[in-house]
């Protein structure tokens, strides 16, 4: 066999290779949205910078938990949790000009407080409404006074 032959054996194996992870992509992100409450949820998990450290998520509602998965990873389990009694709003802002390359476009920035100190989160207006009433929806004999 020639070695253009080996070449063009190569990139198809490749093309293919592409062609399956994107599928797997499309059918992870349907499986996680199956059930419902899901959103595009950005997470900066590098808070310290100019702008720098957000990485693409999927947010999900589980019961009294917020999901966060990878947009890109084929993981079934989510990267990080948050406990709904544990997380707590403390507000939003437009994102920066350099986040802005980093985030989904109309995404706004929003700081919340946990356990294990701050963390930036980034969605769309509509689901920061979704969000915020989700938090309120808290059970009976939570300590509203935090």
């Amino acid at each position: 066999m020639a070695w253009w032959q080996w070449l063009i054996d190569a990139a198809g194996v490749l093309l293919l290779l592409v062609v399956l992870y994107a599928a797997a992509l499309v059918v992870r992100r349907r499986v996680l949205s199956r059930h419902g409450g899901t959103f595009e949820l950005s997470h900066r998990v590098r808070p310290h910078g100019d702008g720098r450290g957000w990485v693409l998520g999927l947010g999900r509602y589980s019961g009294e938990e917020l999901e966060w998965f990878r947009v890109f990873s084929l993981a079934p389990r989510p990267r990080r949790t948050w406990a709904r009694e544990a997380l707590s709003y403390d507000g939003s802002r437009e994102a920066l000009a350099a986040e802005r390359m980093s985030l989904y476009p109309d995404h706004v920035v929003m700081r919340c407080q946990t356990r294990d100190g701050e963390v930036e989160l980034a969605m769309s207006t509509a689901s920061l409404t979704g969000f915020q009433a989700w938090l309120e929806a808290r059970p009976p004999g939570t300590d509203w006074n935090r």
